[in-house]
């Protein structure tokens, strides 16, 4: 009996194994056939699209794509800005709203959470007219910091966060450290962050994730070449008429990329933590 349990426990691992295996491969391709195209000429994209194997032409389109005005680390430098900018403040600023959320107890708190669960049900693109215009007459077009404050209004990441406060804090923590003296940014900086860092960097990831391709905004506020983000440079490499050369945006799309691997490389092992954490906890 216990023969059997045992095959059919090893079994299971198996599959369960063989499933995960499949699915990151599946997960890694697109990336994989796109950094391979970004080696490939546009006439071996055009006669067949996938290909496993890299090919000789990637100086080549090196060349062809610094030749159209696409200048890596200028918009490496203004995404790096503009996305950490973002990720910090929306970050920071979620954690401290989802703080007064759930740790005060005042008269308008359920009604004030039900109004940002109200406000994630806007779509963003809505209010963008009246933004730019309210941006305009402030003369701060060509300027990052319209793009980077409203992420101090994130309404999904306070969702997050609450949530994930409302399970893992305890608020005889918070009255300990107060009768010890300890002023409200003091414990929540010292106590609270910490015990939020599985969460912070969940979100972290998303909130650097959606600045660094984020184009819809940026497109319409920014004009000056020397402000342009990663993405809408990429968006550029098709703007010539006469050839679109699709080996060199691959390569553009393949530079874009990179820090967002980076970032979630750095951020992962939080994530892991924090689960195995809970896993004790349980």
């Amino acid at each position: 009996m216990k023969r059997k349990k045992s095959i059919a426990k090893s079994t299971m691992k198996v599959i369960i194994y063989t499933v995960c295996i499949l699915l990151a491969i599946l997960s890694i391709i697109p990336f994989w056939i796109m950094l391979m195209n970004a080696t490939r000429s546009t006439y071996e994209i055009q006669q067949h699209a996938i290909s496993l194997l890299p090919s000789k032409f990637f100086l080549s389109n090196w060349e062809v794509l610094k030749g159209k005005t696409f200048n890596p680390i200028t918009g490496f430098t203004n995404s790096m800005i503009i996305s950490v900018g973002v990720t910090v403040c929306t970050v920071y600023f979620s954690s401290l709203t989802a703080y007064a959320l759930v740790v005060y107890n005042w008269r308008l708190r359920q009604a004030f959470f039900t109004f940002i669960m109200i406000i994630m049900m806007i779509p963003a693109q809505i209010t963008i007219i009246g933004y730019f215009q309210f941006i305009y007459r402030l003369h701060m077009t060509n300027n990052y910091l319209p793009l980077i404050l409203p992420a101090i209004a994130a309404p999904c990441t306070v969702f997050f966060m609450r949530q994930y406060l409302l399970s893992s804090l305890y608020i005889d923590i918070v009255n300990s450290a107060r009768i010890d003296g300890g002023g409200e940014f003091y414990i929540f900086n010292r106590i609270v962050l910490p015990i939020m860092k599985p969460a912070i960097a969940t979100q972290a990831i998303f909130a650097f994730v959606g600045s660094w391709n984020n184009y819809f905004l940026p497109v319409i506020l920014l004009t000056d070449k020397n402000k342009f983000t990663m993405p809408i440079m990429v968006a550029q490499l098709r703007g010539d008429i006469y050839k679109t050369e699709f080996g060199s945006i691959y390569l553009g799309l393949s530079l874009t990329v990179i820090p967002l691997f980076i970032v979630y490389f750095l951020l992962s092992k939080y994530i892991i933590a924090g689960v195995a954490l809970g896993g004790v906890k349980e």
